[in-house]
């Protein structure tokens, strides 16, 4: 009868035990859950900065020629009205 009230005390220790790390396995379950709801908006967030930041390089590229282009306007006009 002892080992009977023994082996089903082990048994209640085992099966709380489990229930224990079932409760932690869903914690990190649950965890692991949120870190890749976080890296997938990052990422999203990421490929949004990039496609902004090559759409300012373009504008930048863009006024920078436009600008040299005036420059040269203003050079040629400049110097027409010196030699005349």
């Amino acid at each position: 009868m002892r080992r009977l009230a023994d082996s089903l005390d082990a048994l209640e220790a085992a099966a709380q035990r489990r229930a224990a790390l079932d409760a932690q396995r869903a914690d990190l379950v649950e965890e692991l859950a949120v870190m890749e709801d976080d890296r997938a908006r990052l990422a999203a967030d990421l490929d949004a900065m990039t496609a902004r930041e090559r759409g300012l390089a373009a504008a930048q590229a863009q006024v920078s020629k436009r600008l040299e282009r005036a420059g040269e306007t203003i050079r040629a006009v400049i110097a027409a009205a010196e030699s005349r």
